[in-house]
């Protein structure tokens, strides 16, 4: 590791969230120096409020400010990922308030997808999560000109048993819902946690390609730092 080794900050609204990056990027960027903030009460407090609101848009700008050194004495990342899928609209404000590359989530699995085909599936296990993801995945379809019909689904019960420790059930819910999917052209596992689960998908349905947000992130983070 040496001092030009990218600091890529990462901020996570739910625990489940940390193990998939950390394994995207040890996969493809090992060299990356990884800061981790978590504030698992973000996911909670969403659910509670039923959207976003303004003060939590405020929280997430604080939380990008102290990546870029101006909540103090902190080493200055060369990027930020925000892990957690459903507060789409303040990853917005972060971005336009940074002088940093600021990447939302979904955002290169969603190039992907566009890229692939005019049928998407969209499997989250948050319920919050669904409709900005559908409304983020048709609004970067429009930009690009492209007519896109999205199947979204929220996998009842996958993220309570994760949390309780049991991914085995956790990925086996995600597989069934995904086989009950219509034909796509390709399908969405929506947030980071469900990473995992994508080996499942794929033995149940080969052939279908199944994106995956960590990879995805990490992909796009490493271009964009490079060039």
């Amino acid at each position: 590791m040496t001092s030009t080794t990218p600091r890529i900050l990462l901020i996570h609204a739910l625990f489940e969230s940390l193990s998939p990056i950390w394994k995207a990027f040890e996969a493809q960027w090992p060299e990356a120096r990884l800061v981790n903030l978590l504030d698992d009460s973000l996911s909670a407090d969403l659910a509670r409020d039923g959207g976003l609101t303004d003060a939590m848009i405020e929280r997430f700008l604080l939380l990008g400010r102290y990546g870029t050194g101006a909540a103090g004495n902190v080493p200055k990342a060369q990027a930020l990922l925000f892990t957690c899928s459903a507060f789409g609209t303040a990853i917005d404000r972060v971005k336009a308030a940074l002088p940093i590359p600021v990447l939302k989530p979904n955002e290169a699995a969603f190039e992907a997808a566009v890229e692939s085909g005019s049928t998407i599936g969209l499997l989250v296990t948050f319920a919050a999560a669904l409709p900005p993801l559908e409304a983020e995945l048709q609004a970067m379809a429009q930009t690009r000109g492209k007519a896109m019909h999205v199947v979204g689904r929220v996998v009842d019960g996958a993220l309570a048993a994760l949390k309780s420790g049991d991914a085995e059930r956790h990925n086996a819910l995600i597989a069934e819902a995904a086989t009950a999917m219509p034909a796509l052209d390709a399908l969405v596992l929506g947030q980071f946690s469900m990473a995992q689960a994508a080996p499942s998908v794929t033995r149940r349905l080969p052939g279908r390609r199944v994106i995956t947000t960590p990879d995805s992130a990490v992909k796009k983070l490493k271009g964009l730092l490079a060039a």
